[in-house]
């Protein structure tokens, strides 16, 4: 897996990236009320606002982690958005993206390197 600095992890599955929110990043959040998907299809670059998360404490953007376009989305998510409090970093994925760009994946951290860095 991968981890950005905007605590967002990445995994590699048949050559498409799944994508969510890290376990910090949920429990940060707090209660997670509301999410906005994009839509399958969607072409998007690196760093394109591309997921609204709101909480009890907060609302955030999600950006896109590479470029490409989303293969697919969590449509579970939409309806129940408190399942990425439970489980953030495995079915509380948010989208996949058919990456265009991947050397961008050198610029992230590993688990380890993210562990160091929220600590």
């Amino acid at each position: 897996m991968y981890y950005t600095e905007e605590h967002e992890w990445l995994r590699e599955e048949d050559g498409v990236y799944v994508v969510g929110i890290t376990a910090h990043a949920a429990e940060q959040l707090g209660d997670v009320v509301f999410l906005e998907l994009p839509e399958a299809g969607d072409t998007v670059s690196k760093d394109d606002e591309i997921v609204v998360i709101e909480s009890v404490k907060a609302a955030s953007d999600i950006l896109s982690p590479l470029d490409g376009e989303i293969a697919e989305v969590n449509e579970t998510m939409v309806d129940e958005p408190g399942k990425v409090n439970d489980d953030p970093e495995g079915d509380a994925w948010l989208f996949k993206i058919k990456a265009s760009d991947t050397s961008v994946l050198d610029d992230y951290m590993d688990e380890a390197a993210y562990k160091k860095f929220i600590a």
